[in-house]
């Protein structure tokens, strides 16, 4: 049976996060005449909406965790509001740049961009479907167990990995250069989020000490 009350909470979030998107598009742009806002809409919400029901109906205790993102840790905190102020900014200046015509992308790059955001979207839901602990907040499960198959086999934050090229693709989707120079500041406090969360998995995860000798990456293999 449907759980009516989280059905109704994942409905508002959705539609909060798609008017406060084509607010900080649409206003700057000064027109609803922007088909790369139009394009990055689709790309962002449908496939969120085909995922939200998919959780609602087969995990609703995942869907539960991606909706709570009221963070404890004092220094997570701090990373969630920085990254807040660098998507307003990014949102905002690609919409200025659409509006003034400060730089136009190639259409071949907009192209790829939206071929990476699909892709790196799809990874995002493969990571859902292998980890049923994933929540938006650095925090440890009552029964949760490490998981180090499929993309966890690779590297120990695959989350992470797609959602850096989630939104390192964003602002080139949007055909905003400016953007993507904002948002390169993202990948950095990923790092610093990621190094805090894992000194709470290593204190409060059992096991996860010896998943990171097996799985020597945390976001790019070879790389980091």
């Amino acid at each position: 049976m449907m759980d009516a009350k989280l059905f109704s909470q994942a409905l508002m979030k959705f539609l909060f996060g798609l008017i406060i998107i084509c607010l900080l598009l649409f206003i700057p742009a000064g027109t609803l005449n922007y088909f790369n806002a139009w394009l990055f809409i689709a790309l962002l919400f449908i496939p969120m909406l085909v995922a939200g029901i998919i959780m609602l109906i087969k995990s609703p205790e995942l869907l539960k965790r991606r909706l709570n993102a009221k963070e404890e840790e004092n220094d997570q905190k701090i990373v969630i509001i920085i990254s807040g102020i660098i998507f307003l900014l990014a949102f905002v200046i690609a919409g200025l740049n659409f509006r003034f015509k400060w730089f136009n992308l190639p259409q071949i790059a907009i192209t790829i961009a939206s071929i990476i955001f699909l892709v790196s979207y799809i990874m995002y839901g493969e990571v859902l479907r292998e980890n049923m602990y994933l929540s938006r907040t650095v925090e440890v499960s009552k029964n949760q167990k490490v998981v180090d198959s499929g993309l966890y086999g690779i590297v120990r934050h695959p989350m992470y990995t797609s959602t850096i090229f989630l939104f390192l693709s964003m602002p080139l989707i949007l055909d905003s250069i400016f953007s993507f120079i904002v948002m390169l500041i993202y990948p950095i406090i990923i790092i610093f989020r990621i190094r805090n969360e894992e000194k709470v998995l290593e204190n409060e995860l059992k096991g996860y000490n010896e998943y990171k000798e097996k799985v020597k990456y945390k976001i790019l293999p070879l790389i980091w």
